[in-house]
């Protein structure tokens, strides 16, 4: 089902970016029947790019501790760095572009024109929640 919302990928966009997108765009939509989902909005745009910068961090350090322990430094993880840092640019700008945009204005930043309904957002939520570093080692600390 989540496959609908990866179908029209726009020039450096990725998926999570995508689904971030259409839940955002559900909050802004439903902001007047809810005003919680205002707080929900910014909760998870300042989240998303404090992911994003962590995520980087530890994409880096975990390069540099490979290097150190090759004795070596290898172009290819030059390369890999330099993904890894336009990735996170591209994701820390799209979120910096979505705080400076006035919920009215966000419209102009839709996905497509088809809208989220709750069930889809509550599909796109379990979907980024799982691709959290703790739902992703659940399984470790529960048998621990």
């Amino acid at each position: 089902q989540l496959s609908f919302y990866f179908r029209q990928v726009s020039g450096g966009e990725d998926e999570i970016q995508q689904l971030q997108k259409a839940l955002l765009d559900y909050l802004d939509e439903n902001t007047e029947t809810d005003a919680s989902l205002v707080f929900s909005r910014k909760f998870y745009i300042a989240q998303w790019f404090r992911d994003t910068t962590m995520e980087t961090e530890k994409a880096i350090k975990s390069q540099k501790d490979d290097d150190s322990s090759e004795g070596t430094h290898h172009a290819k993880d030059v390369e890999t760095t330099g993904q890894i840092m336009h990735r996170a640019e591209s994701r820390k700008k799209f979120l910096r572009s979505i705080i400076k945009t006035t919920p009215s204005q966000f419209s102009t930043l839709k996905m497509n024109s088809d809208t989220v309904d709750y069930e889809d957002a509550c599909l796109i939520v379990r979907y980024l929640a799982s691709m959290r570093p703790f739902a992703q080692s659940f399984d470790i600390y529960l048998t621990q």
